[in-house]
């Protein structure tokens, strides 16, 4: 396997693994505002406006950290492509200077 289809294969890889780590960012903040989780704590410590509002900022970022993996991994796609093209490329440029 040429240097490109293996660096082809491995950027292919990575961008299936950052399309699905929104699914395992996202689920945990999706309730913002259920702190069953955290039990009595945020009784307790009569924290529980500021711990929902810890939790919907940290829903909204996780979001946006979705946002901006969904379009590298798209990236990373691309350029896996690339490479693969480039590959066949240059496999027929070498046979056709052996001819």
């Amino acid at each position: 396997m040429s240097d490109l289809k293996k660096e082809a294969v491995s950027l292919h890889a990575a961008a299936s693994g950052m399309r699905a780590l929104g699914h395992h960012t996202a689920k945990p903040f999706a309730a913002a505002h259920d702190l069953s989780a955290l039990g009595a704590l945020g009784s307790l410590l009569g924290a529980k406006g500021q711990v929902q509002e810890g939790m919907t900022t940290l829903a909204k970022l996780t979001a946006q950290l979705d946002g901006e993996w969904q379009a590298e991994a798209k990236l990373m796609g691309e350029v896996s492509d690339a490479f693969d093209l480039l590959d066949v490329l240059l496999s027929v440029a070498a046979r056709a200077t052996k001819d």
